[in-house]
């Protein structure tokens, strides 16, 4: 990266947990029944009511998703994490992601970090510390390292996404 972008900035999210399980794919909180023709706010309003019939009206914008293993598995669907987005999610923590629904989401500024989720509760109040790679969850005095993400994927979440980031920094260049 170059030198004028600031990797040095404090990254903290906190909020209450929404938990989900295992193997939660895209089409969950997606489902191609509603493309085309839906608009975002009536798909999110539907979003993982397969697998947690009420979510998306129990979810508060600001609440960050807990879930188990293979999170976003299954599709390259983009509208996926545009649905999350309008949902108002400010994080996903999974022990594992698909790869492209993990792209996805970096590509459009949704941090998604892996770190073991066992006895993470819904309803639990969490701090993710990029800096630290933590997860804390302060009123049950529990910490757990969270997968570091590389200095590259911390610029573009600071910036919104790839998008925002190429448009703040059109000179940007790899470096090997």
């Amino acid at each position: 990266m170059t030198d004028h972008i600031n990797d040095k900035a404090q990254d903290r999210i906190a909020g209450a947990v929404f938990r989900l399980g295992d193997d939660v794919n895209t089409d969950l909180n997606c489902s191609g029944k509603y493309l085309p023709g839906k608009d975002e706010a009536f798909i999110a309003a539907q979003a993982f009511e397969a697998v947690s019939p009420g979510f998306a009206a129990r979810f508060s914008a600001g609440g960050v998703i807990v879930a188990g293993t293979h999170f976003g598995i299954n599709s390259s669907r983009e509208q996926a994490v545009h649905i999350l987005r309008r949902m108002g999610v400010a994080a996903i923590v999974a022990p594992s992601f698909g790869r492209q629904f993990f792209r996805n989401a970096i590509n459009n500024g949704l941090p998604v970090l892996e770190c073991d989720t066992t006895a993470i509760a819904d309803g639990d109040l969490l701090t993710l510390d990029l800096d630290a790679h933590t997860l804390s969850l302060p009123g049950r005095d529990i910490t757990r390292p969270l997968r570091t993400l590389p200095a590259a994927i911390r610029a573009l979440l600071r910036e919104g996404g790839l998008i925002p980031f190429l448009r703040k920094y059109p000179d940007w260049e790899v470096t090997a």
